[in-house]
C-alpha cells in the first residue's frame, strides 16, 4: 500500500517506521517546510494519506486529500470546529475520512468502560473531574482523547452540562486539568469523589507505538470504503 504521510513529527517518523515494517511504502513525507510537494503527486500515486500535522494545517491537508481523492486518515487534535465541513465534503466527494482522537486500541476499549462507569455513577452523589497528561511538545489542551472522554461523561450525567478546562471550576461542568510535562505520551485520569471516598479509572500510554499501529491498521482497513469513519467501525464496539 502506498501511503502519504501528513506531518513528520515524532508520530510521522513513528507510523512511517512500523508501515515499513508492514510491507507499506511511504510516497511522501509532508511538512511545513515542504507542502508544496504534494502538488507533484497524482490521484493515482496514492492509496491512503495518513494526517499527524498541526491543528492549524488539519483542515487544509484533509480537504485537499479529500479532493484528490484520496482516503485519509487523521489523527490531528484541536481542529474540530471544523470536523462538520470535513465530513459534508467526504460525503459530496464520494470520499473516505476516518478520525479518532486517540488510535489506540487500549484507549478505545478505555473509552467504553469509561461511558460504561458514568452511567452506573449518575445519579449516586459523586463530583467528577478529569486530569490528563502529556508531553511538553503537545500544542492543544485538553488533549481530544480526554474531550472525547468529557463527551461521553457529559452525556451519562445528568447534572453536568459539558466540561471546563481547569481552573475554570463551575458547578455543573466537568474539571480537566491539563498538564504538560517532560516526553510523557499520554495519561488519562477520570475521577469520582465524595465524602466517602474516591473511584478512579486511567490509561497510561507507554509510547507512541499503540498510537501509530492502530492509524496503520486504520489506513490498512479504509481503501476502498467511501464514507465517514472511525474506531468503532474498526473495533465492532
Amino acid at each position: 500500500m502506498r501511503i502519504l504521510l501528513l506531518g513528520y513529527g515524532k508520530m510521522g517518523k513513528t507510523i512511517e517506521k512500523i508501515a515499513l515494517e508492514r510491507g507499506h511504502s511511504i510516497v511522501g513525507k509532508i511538512d511545513i517546510d515542504n507542502r508544496s510537494e504534494m502538488d507533484s503527486l497524482k490521484p493515482a500515486d496514492v492509496d491512503v494519506a495518513i494526517e499527524f500535522s498541526a491543528p492549524e494545517a488539519a483542515y487544509n491537508n484533509i480537504t485537499y486529500c479529500l479532493k484528490k481523492g484520496w482516503p485519509v486518515v487523521s489523527g490531528t487534535t484541536g481542529w474540530l470546529e471544523h470536523r462538520s465541513e470535513i465530513e459534508k465534503l467526504c460525503l459530496e466527494q464520494n470520499g473516505a475520512f476516518f478520525y479518532a482522537s486517540n488510535y489506540s486500541i487500549g484507549v478505545n476499549l478505555f473509552f467504553r468502560l469509561n461511558r460504561q462507569l458514568a452511567r452506573l455513577m449518575n445519579g449516586h452523589g459523586y463530583e467528577q473531574s478529569m486530569t490528563e497528561i502529556h508531553h511538553i511538545h503537545k500544542l492543544d489542551a485538553p488533549s481530544g482523547t480526554a474531550i472525547t472522554l468529557a463527551e461521553a461523561i457529559t452525556d451519562e450525567i445528568d447534572n453536568l452540562e459539558g466540561w471546563k478546562l481547569a481552573p475554570e471550576n463551575e458547578r455543573g461542568y466537568l474539571q480537566i486539568t491539563s498538564l504538560r510535562e517532560g516526553e510523557v505520551p499520554g495519561t488519562h485520569i477520570v475521577r469520582y469523589e465524595s465524602e466517602v471516598d474516591t473511584i478512579e479509572i486511567s490509561h497510561t500510554a507507554h509510547s507512541r507505538a499503540g498510537f501509530a499501529l492502530g492509524a496503520v491498521v486504520s489506513a490498512e482497513w479504509l481503501p476502498g470504503r467511501s464514507g465517514v469513519f472511525g474506531m468503532n467501525d474498526l473495533l465492532k464496539i
